[in-house]
């Protein structure tokens, strides 16, 4: 009874064929270890290479693969594979429960996946699941190589390009983004022109004419990347950016004046927070701000008036209003502003291709913050390839299960 049991199991957990049978299994209470040994009949086996059938030649060194825990003990899985003689030449049969370079069943291997999409720690991930943490590493890097092999980028029109800090020091990595969908295409190392351009010649290779639009901010390497990348392609220049640079003047502006107007102290989130996230006491602070006729206030109403310009709906209606906005930086005369439209006017297309286009870095942005996360939760990652796939595993909204054969 228990022999058919453990049998049933196997048979259900490893996809296991009449072919296969269970030839023992041993269980160490003290080590909290169970051993499954398979074997295989000889019959009915088919070359991996060829899928015809071909004859047993001999049987492989035995090999062990991890399985999921069986009543809070370790399973192993051990079983010396058949090899078969046919047209292709002498080959090691496949087993239905794990790939041919893989030390762990695909049951284990959904299991691990599951955790690090839970804890996004692949450190707490290898304690719960009792492993190495190099294995755990093997199973993120092999999942999402084979997500990026099933994926298509046909249908991708609207891109996104953004850095992301990897660690101290000014070291970056560039975030390539789906702008439609919010996932992570693939990630570059570092920021420059050259590094971007290869970057997205080899994302891109077949399907540049699909791309409409790209959206980044204002960092030159990327602009230039872009327009060599796709000559046809609209280049925004992000909503969000161009927001934050006008923040930061806005900001620069409070801190130049706080040292002779004392009301301005502690007020930097009340000129920069948007009307209807404002507190009641904010609300009054911010009244008295406005009637003081301070710079700050010009440059917090031309942020406002910039905002108003989204609206517009067409490239010409766009520059329009841009050139009105600009007379009006100049007009009033706050320093710290006309040096951010000085900028905007220097990337004049980009610009107001942001003011009549939907499309923005909103999702990017949002990627960004789950790639903090990420990180934070990793504290860090020294090597920008385990950076790249940790991204691509949680972000790069990936198929990342193994398949059963």
């Amino acid at each position: 009874m228990q022999d058919t049991i453990i049998d049933l199991m196997m048979r259900y957990t490893l996809r296991l064929s009449p072919e296969w049978q269970v030839e023992k299994v041993i269980m160490d209470t003290e080590d909290q270890r169970v051993d499954v040994y398979l074997s295989h009949s000889g019959k009915n086996l088919v070359c991996p290479e060829t899928g015809k059938p071909g004859t047993l030649y001999d049987h492989r060194k035995e090999r062990s693969w991890r399985h999921l825990d069986w009543f809070q003990c370790r399973c192993f899985i051990h079983c010396r594979i058949p090899r078969v003689q046919s047209s292709a030449g002498i080959k090691t049969i496949t087993v239905p429960w794990a790939d041919a370079s893989s030390r762990v069943t695909y049951a284990y291997e959904r299991w691990a996946i599951d955790l690090l999409e839970a804890t996004k720690n692949q450190t707490k991930t290898a304690k719960l699941l009792r492993c190495g943490f190099n294995q755990l590493n093997r199973i993120m890097h092999r999942s999402v190589a084979r997500g990026l092999r099933r994926r298509s980028l046909r249908g991708i029109q609207h891109v996104s390009i953004d850095e992301k800090s990897m660690k101290r020091n000014h070291v970056y990595a560039t975030i390539v983004s789906d702008a439609t969908r919010g996932v992570v295409i693939d990630v570059g190392e570092g920021r420059t022109k050259k590094g971007t351009i290869a970057l997205l010649d080899r994302i891109f290779a077949k399907i540049k004419e699909d791309v409409e639009t790209v959206t980044t901010d204002m960092l030159k390497a990327y602009i230039g990347a872009v327009k060599h990348a796709f000559p046809k392609a609209t280049l925004i220049h992000d909503r969000f950016h161009l927001i934050q640079y006008l923040n930061k003047a806005i900001n620069r502006v409070r801190r130049r004046e706080v040292k002779t107007h004392s009301e301005l102290k502690g007020t930097r989130y009340v000129l920069l927070k948007n009307e209807e996230n404002r507190t009641k006491k904010q609300d009054e602070i911010f009244k008295i701000i406005q009637e003081s006729n301070l710079q700050v206030s010009f440059a917090w109403r031309l942020r406002e008036e910039f905002k108003g310009i989204f609206e517009c709906s067409s490239f010409a209606e766009a520059k329009t209003y841009f050139e009105l906005w600009l007379t009006s930086v100049q007009d009033a005369a706050v320093k710290e502003v006309i040096k951010i439209a000085e900028m905007f006017e220097r990337h004049f297309d980009g610009v107001c291709n942001a003011l009549c286009h939907e499309q923005s870095n909103a999702k990017a942005e949002r990627i960004n913050g789950k790639i903090q996360e990420v990180k934070t939760i990793g504290r860090g990652y020294r090597r920008f390839e385990n950076f790249r796939v940790a991204i691509l595993f949680f972000c790069g909204g990936l198929e990342l299960y193994p398949q059963y054969s």
